[in-house]
């Protein structure tokens, strides 16, 4: 299947801008802000109940080879064509790889940084939004997909939703309205068990710092999750990266 045929079935629209949330005239910067964004919200650890997004985060590397690429993205924008047989989209691209490079290590003061200065903006209420339209209302995903979010930070991100949906920008979706109590127990209860397992994990290392655990508690998903194409520790890399670069894509063709 053709990247935008890829695009229409996974996301619906073959605008590889749509895709990202972005115009047509967005900036090398805003197109790869949006890329890792989206990126986050449909990577397969971050999205457990999306049987489709391990396909989804492929696509969205190949989208971003593409646009990242001027030639590639002149073509795009002139003839609303891809240049399937560039050297960037063949099928043996190790996309994994690919996301690395795009966003390198950084520490974990940057990320906590990044959390600071995120939470409560109009940036993290956007990206709620699009999150709660993505996943109609189901909470437990959209805690999942959220960013910078903990189980503390639910009361926060339900009243943003309940005033959204006041003042008609969201749809009331029943999953949110009417959930029901028992499953907002099942969430907490889920929530505590993995805030535990870090701590026990911080008592037998000997830590001593709350940092410490956290980090502690990132490894450990990415341990767990080494059949997937990344871990939830660079998921976080990838957000909160400060620079980074991406090898060049393949010279679009017509």
């Amino acid at each position: 299947m053709w990247l935008l045929d890829q695009c229409q079935a996974l996301f619906n629209t073959s605008s590889l801008y749509g895709v990202l949330g972005v115009s047509k005239d967005a900036t090398d910067a805003e197109i790869r802000h949006s890329y890792y964004k989206v990126s986050l919200r449909v990577h397969p650890d971050r999205a457990p109940e999306d049987l489709q997004a391990t396909e989804k985060f492929q696509v969205l590397g190949k989208l971003y080879a593409v646009l990242s690429d001027k030639e590639q993205r002149a073509v795009y924008d002139e003839q609303g064509l891809v240049a399937e047989e560039s050297d960037s989209l063949q099928q043996d691209q190790c996309w994994e790889e690919y996301w690395r490079l795009l966003f390198p290590k950084i520490t974990l003061e940057d990320i906590q940084e990044f959390e600071r200065k995120y939470k409560g903006t109009e940036e993290e209420r956007q990206d709620v939004m699009q999150i709660y339209l993505q996943h109609q209302g189901n909470m437990d995903a959209i805690m999942a997909s959220a960013l910078c979010c903990s189980q503390e930070d639910e009361p926060r991100i339900t009243a943003l939703i309940q005033t959204a949906i006041q003042a008609g920008e969201l749809t009331a979706y029943p999953a949110f309205t009417q959930e029901s109590t028992r499953k907002k127990k099942t969430r907490k209860h889920k929530a505590d068990e993995e805030r535990q397992e870090a701590e026990e994990r911080q008592r037998e290392m000997g830590l001593n710092y709350a940092d410490d655990s956290l980090v502690i508690m990132l490894k450990q998903k990415q341990k767990s999750r080494e059949q997937n194409l990344n871990s939830f520790l660079s998921d976080l890399e990838a957000k909160y990266s400060k620079g980074g670069k991406a090898k060049a894509g393949g010279n679009g063709k017509k």
